[in-house]
């Protein structure tokens, strides 16, 4: 038993071995793309002017469009072709913060920090009200503050964050972490589309209460004309991890001005009014809406193939370029687009002329559902909801996507596609000093390449240390390019630059999933 156990382990070894070593890896093309990308860089320079140049880029906005006229054209001064905005559908109105300054004023002066929620509008001009705490938990609890409110600033009875943790913000995944990754089995697809939750429910009927309740606190203190609304943030030590307050639709109902505020100074406000302490407030908000283009665009350019047989595959890069408005979104996500965008300029300063079409997108809306990618998946590639596929989808090779922050790369999640670990395996191999070794077959959401997945396109979400991240920077007023890591950057921008030169260069496309099937009709 002892010596066939052996025999099959040999055996398996043997395949693995075989398997690994029939996956060529170039390694001139390597030691070039390694020379550029880590020697040769330009890839803070490149998130330089999406972030602090730019500003930020929530979907419609200005700095968002700044971003993407900016990145059309350098994409044209490295020689890409095609370079342009594509518009993916309607998305609704822009928005930004152009004034925001709130402040204690009795009984004493102290200026908060808070963010004004996104798609809300500004106080009209610099306000002074008293502040004054609304507990209800019906709608008929709000009638007691009936004419009462015109003019104040409005607290909720809201409990305290967690204690505080001594735990570390920033961290790296250790060796017990990518091993565990790498044991993993493959999760199945998403579970049944048409599975819905049981509307009876009490977790739904509480739901439903809920949405009705905020909807009409929302429509009264409109009426009742209430100067400003302090909400408390997630986040602390002064981090505000910002929401949006209202919808972006052309068609969405006005609501008052509200204010995300740390949790510090949301508490202390808080506890002085509850203990029967006078509090008044100045605050001075400006915001804009922006409805004269309610288009979405993503940014895409390319390397055209020169294969007489190949040049109409197309392997694809991409990562969101849109972000909240509280930072410049330097970690989530102008880090995987200044990677992708670096990998396309590696390529191109090396003079690689590949077989296949290389192709960038920088989607925009990925904040709100993955609008930008699912619009051009939609445009491009078919519908997952129906499998109703467009002639692009056969000559779609693979989609590699980076969107968790600044951490370099340690591997690839395979969404489950287990033919293609021996080939990524052998990729990773040359950048093993570089802290790049695992590969899992499990699942990773939340971003772009799921757009690709859905219609059982080889999709691929890179793994990335998590720094700070989830910690931090996501979605937060800590998100600035003083978060980025230079070097981490330089590691994921050659990586991915080498993905894609092999990707080109394979004698057959990407080893795909079995096709997922069309969503019953309801």
């Amino acid at each position: 038993m002892k010596l066939k156990l052996l025999y099959t382990c040999m055996a398996l070894t043997g395949l693995a071995a075989s398997a690994f070593a029939q996956e060529p890896v170039d390694a001139a093309a390597v030691a070039k793309i390694r020379e550029e990308g880590l020697n040769h860089s330009k890839v803070m320079d490149i998130a330089f002017n999406i972030t602090d140049v730019s500003g930020p880029r929530l979907s419609n906005s200005p700095g968002l469009k700044r971003a993407q006229d900016w990145a059309v054209n350098q994409l044209k001064e490295w020689g890409l072709a095609n370079a342009k905005l594509e518009a993916w559908g309607k998305f609704g109105k822009g928005w930004e913060v152009q004034k925001n300054y709130a402040a204690i004023t009795v009984p004493y002066y102290h200026a908060i920090i808070a963010i004004p929620k996104a798609w809300t509008p500004g106080t009209n001009g610099a306000i002074k009200g008293e502040v004054v705490l609304v507990k209800a938990d019906s709608i008929a609890d709000l009638e007691k503050y009936k004419g009462n409110l015109a003019g104040k600033v409005v607290i909720f009875d809201t409990k305290p964050l967690t204690e505080r943790s001594f735990k570390p913000d920033a961290s790296r995944y250790t060796d017990e972490e990518l091993d565990k990754m790498a044991q993993a089995t493959a999760a199945p697809r998403g579970g049944n589309r048409n599975n819905a939750f049981d509307p009876n429910s009490p977790m739904m009927v509480a739901r439903r209460k809920m949405i009705a309740m905020r909807a009409a606190m929302s429509t009264f203190f409109v009426e009742q004309k209430v100067g400003l609304i302090l909400s408390q943030a997630r986040g602390t030590d002064g981090t505000v991890f910002t929401t949006n307050g209202a919808s972006y639709a052309d068609t969405a109902k006005a609501v008052a001005p509200e204010l995300e505020t740390s949790s510090e100074d949301f508490q202390r406000i808080l506890r002085l009014v509850k203990a029967g302490k006078k509090v008044e407030m100045e605050a001075d908000v400006k915001t804009e809406f922006f409805t004269k283009d309610l288009q979405g665009y993503n940014v895409l350019a390319e390397i055209p193939g020169t294969d007489k047989k190949l040049k109409d595959q197309v392997i694809m890069i991409g990562g969101h370029f849109d972000s909240w408005h509280a930072g410049t979104g330097a970690t989530d996500n102008a880090a995987g687009s200044a990677v992708m965008m670096e990998a396309m300029r590696i390529l191109k300063a090396i003079g690689f002329k590949p077989k296949r079409t290389i192709r960038i997108g920088l989607w925009s809306s990925e904040e709100q559902g993955l609008y930008g990618s699912r619009g051009y998946v939609a445009n491009h590639l078919g519908d997952p909801k129906t499998m109703e596929l467009k002639p692009e989808h056969a000559k779609l090779d693979a989609y590699y996507n980076l969107d968790n922050g600044t951490g370099k790369i340690r591997g690839v999640y395979l969404q489950g596609d287990s033919l293609a670990g021996p080939i990524f395996k052998a990729w990773l191999e040359p950048f093993k000093d570089l802290g790049a070794t695992t590969i899992t077959v499990g699942n990773t959401g939340g971003t772009d390449h799921l757009s690709y997945d859905a219609l059982g396109l080889p999709g691929f979400q890179f793994i990335q240390d998590g720094i700070d991240y989830n910690t931090r920077t996501h979605h937060s007023n800590q998100d600035t390019y003083e978060r980025l890591i230079e070097d981490d950057l330089k590691q994921a921008a050659t990586i991915v630059a080498s993905f894609v030169y092999h990707t080109s260069e394979r004698k057959d496309m990407i080893p795909r999933k079995e096709l997922p099937k069309a969503a019953p009709a309801r």
